[in-house]
């Protein structure tokens, strides 16, 4: 520890709350000024401590940077996708940050994607976007939309320099190459064309981030003179909108947690009036897709677990059954293709994709041998295709990009991410790693699934160094994922597990509504519950054990803090939902109305706001043993405000001060940190040395 950098401390401004007769002093509210100098001197104090903190891991981190630069074919492309007469694709250039986005026009006779060696540029291509030289000057950089329209002369594109996810969209002629006058601020995610390419559709937010409007704008003309096609008022709700994979129909979506409706625009008349293809229902969830005259409709009304439907394209009307509610068997989207079906399928906690022939043959699972993996759609733009894109990973298995064929059934490996040999010379060997699932006991009796990897020989006798990743919140489920990052931890004798804790959708509808609003404490003891299996069943011990998690993962991290906190040697809180009461009682923050149906609605609910402020860490901070806190955040996160990590690092310093606590903030940065690959591989080595120093001082 240094004596030149002072431990920060927050001033104290007693600040107080109330709601339903419950008064509470927060004394460190003010942190949420963000143009406040005092605010940004805080957050450069504590960068300063970090800092000061790990000065001596700045050899492990550079040894750790490497080991991922070098695993890394750092020069690549990606498997050229085809839409129409093009090949589309994306290189990466050693030494650059960001993906060069081009396409390349499809040869006669040429049915299967040209392939380069080491990622070198195509013959003939044509780059239609370069983040690079987009990002040259900032030092962030992100896209929004990237969408070229059906009949491939027009690039809709959108930027954003902050990170604060408002995007400024622009459209580029790529028969000239040429940008057009048409530019449009504060946009959000999602673009679609009309069919003539003459219109563009996009959205924008209101003044609490939530998306609200859907815009139709004339190519050429003002944007002044664009029209707003829906506006929706009900708060509670999002809107998006994309044109159908037949360049039918563009949709509307519109959704709140638990509640939809879509509109439908002939994609041949932009300007028609949007139809309603089913009114909303309140709790009543439903997507939509176009096949051939109809609509398929996958929905959830009377089936936990979603069914599939169809109504008439022409005159939206009754659902028809086409696939009956099987419980057990999520049902999570559909994409339709001229002469097939395809669903995205959950059962026993692993994805799989299910294919359902149209006039004739049998529905069938592709299959798969790893008895862990992670498998969906790729890229499949081509409404009349023969095949299906798809892409495979595992825990040992790099990214896999197949090809499966509807007729013979058969699966071609396009390519798999190569990891390079790292500074010892030696090539990476998956089977020199396992793959495992354990299943730990709930506090109630339920049974919880956790998946782990390790490198083979690694001992079962509480010795081995541990990670344990949770996120446990909106249906979000965190399947099996390969990462090279990830090596250099196995390779150093550490084991990686993930808790697939209720709040997540691994398990279908029903574990993710086991936790949520009034059952949400069922996410942190469930992970309490997989860690200390862990260490029972003697693959770690406590104090060889670091949590990890981020957003709503970060609100677990902080919960076992307070929850458990002998369980646990450290935790890595990354953009973390630690305030989550004070932030969900506010209505003008970003999202929070929105969330009211996933936590609950504390302004308006006593029992919800004394349920929520019964877990949230910042609430229930207290003169605890802590293990060691990492926590890092982003100034301009708009999702996680950076106020909620500051305040509960500076409430944990003034009510616990014999812990280890710091806070790393991204002072040009979003809830994704770091824009460029090479910026996000140096924080991540960041968080795997200060692990690896934590296993150390064990």
């Amino acid at each position: 520890m240094t004596t030149e950098t002072p431990v920060p401390a927050a001033k104290r401004v007693p600040t107080e709350r109330v709601h339903h007769g419950d008064t509470v002093v927060d004394e460190y509210a003010w942190l949420a000024t963000k143009d406040d100098p005092e605010t940004i001197s805080y957050l450069n104090a504590e960068n300063a401590w970090a800092a000061a903190r790990t000065a001596h891991l700045s050899g492990l981190r550079t040894e750790l940077f490497e080991e991922i630069r070098r695993r890394t074919q750092e020069t690549d492309l990606s498997v050229p996708t085809r839409k129409g007469g093009h090949w589309y694709y994306t290189r990466t250039v050693e030494g650059q940050q960001y993906g060069v986005h081009c396409r390349r026009a499809v040869r006669d006779g040429e049915t299967e994607p040209p392939i380069s060696a080491a990622g070198a540029p195509l013959d003939g291509e044509q780059v239609l976007l370069d983040g690079n030289l987009l990002a040259e000057g900032h030092d962030f950089f992100a896209l929004g939309a990237f969408d070229v329209s059906p009949d491939g002369r027009f690039l809709a594109y959108s930027t954003d320099f902050s990170g604060d996810e408002r995007f400024t969209l622009r459209i580029k002629d790529l028969d000239s190459g040429e940008p057009l006058p048409d530019e449009i601020p504060g946009t959000f995610y999602g673009t679609a064309w009309s069919a003539d390419a003459s219109v563009l559709f996009y959205v924008t937010v209101d003044e609490a981030w939530r998306p609200n409007r859907v815009w139709r704008h004339v190519i050429g003309t003002a944007t002044a003179d664009d029209a707003v096609v829906h506006a929706e008022d009900d708060e509670r709700f999002w809107v998006g909108v994309e044109l159908t994979r037949s360049e039918r129909f563009v949709l509307i979506d519109i959704a709140s947690k638990i509640t939809s409706e879509v509109l439908a625009i002939p994609a041949g008349n932009p300007t028609g009036e949007p139809a309603v293809i089913a009114p909303r229902r309140q709790g009543v969830e439903y997507s939509v897709e176009h096949h051939g005259h109809r609509f398929l409709i996958l929905h959830n009304d009377g089936a936990e677990d979603f069914a599939l439907a169809y109504t008439s394209a022409d005159a939206p009307g009754d659902w028809v059954p086409l696939i009956d509610h099987s419980p057990g068997t999520r049902l999570e989207s559909v994409d339709a293709f001229a002469d097939h079906l395809v669903l995205t399928v959950r059962s026993n906690g692993l994805t799989g994709l299910r294919v359902l022939p149209v006039g004739g043959g049998d529905t069938h699972d592709i299959e798969f041998p790893e008895p862990l993996h992670t498998v969906g759609l790729d890229a499949n733009p081509e409404y009349r295709s023969g095949r299906l894109r798809l892409r495979y990973t595992s825990l040992v298995t790099p990214d896999s990009v197949y090809d499966y064929d509807l007729v013979t059934r058969e699966l071609t490996l396009l390519r798999r991410r190569p990891v390079l040999p790292g500074p010892d010379g030696r090539a990476y060997q998956p089977q020199e790693y396992e793959q495992h699932r354990e299943w730990a006991m709930a506090d109630d009796g339920t049974k919880v699934p956790i998946s782990l990897v390790y490198r083979r020989g690694t001992p079962r006798d509480g010795s081995a160094p541990c990670v344990i990743y949770g996120y446990g919140s909106y249906e979000a489920s965190m399947d099996p994922w390969f990462s090279v990052g990830r090596l250099s931890l196995l390779d150093r004798g550490v084991i990686f597990a993930v808790a697939h804790v209720r709040g997540g959708g691994e398990l279908g509808r029903r574990w993710y509504d086991q936790g949520k609003m009034l059952a949400k404490k069922n996410t942190f003891t469930d992970f309490v519950a997989c860690a200390r299996h862990l260490a029972k069943a003697g693959w770690t011990a406590p104090d060889r054990l670091v949590a990890r998690g981020g957003s709503a993962g970060g609100l677990l991290m902080g919960a076992v803090a307070n929850l458990a906190p002998d369980a646990f040697t450290g935790i890595v809180a990354q953009v973390p939902f630690v305030d989550a009461l004070n932030t969900i009682l506010d209505p003008s923050l970003p999202l929070t109305v929105t969330e009211w149906e996933e936590w609950g609605n504390p302004l308006a609910d006593p029992e919800v706001y004394a349920y929520m402020k019964s877990y949230t860490p910042y609430e229930n901070v207290a003169a605890l043993d802590y293990p060691a806190i990492l926590a890092m955040t982003s100034l301009n996160d708009t999702r996680v405000l950076y106020h909620e990590p500051a305040k509960w690092i500076a409430r944990l310093r003034a009510v616990a001060p014999q812990g280890d606590y710091l806070l790393k903030t991204e002072m040009e940065a979003g809830h994704g940190g770091p824009s460029g690959r090479y910026d996000a591989w140096r924080e991540e080595a960041f968080v795997n040395a200060w692990t690896l120093d934590r296993f150390d001082r064990a």
